[in-house]
């Protein structure tokens, strides 16, 4: 089954942490061979809370969906974020 990481931001403080952050992950998620599925873009909360920016990341199992995460690539890249973002991230096996 498939696996996928979403997350979904609260807070963004820092938009040029953000972009620095993001070229790095993108790499991580190459490596990883993932397809990013929703990476900002249009959208209407229609239910719940509202957030900033939503990141749907699929990858060909749930177990390299979550070695990607705690790679030495990607962390070097979540490091980058420091606290200037508030968001929920998760690993997520497909139906």
């Amino acid at each position: 089954m498939k696996g996928y990481v979403v997350c979904v931001y609260e807070n963004i403080q820092d938009q040029e942490i953000l972009k620095n952050y993001a070229v790095k992950a993108k790499n991580a998620v190459e490596k990883y061979e993932g397809t990013f599925l929703v990476r900002g873009g249009k959208k209407i909360t229609t239910e719940g809370k509202e957030f900033v920016r939503t990141v749907v990341i699929e990858f060909n199992s749930f177990e390299i969906a979550k070695n990607f995460f705690y790679s030495t690539e990607y962390q070097d890249a979540h490091s980058i974020l420091g606290n200037t973002v508030i968001r929920n991230h998760q690993i997520i096996e497909g139906a």
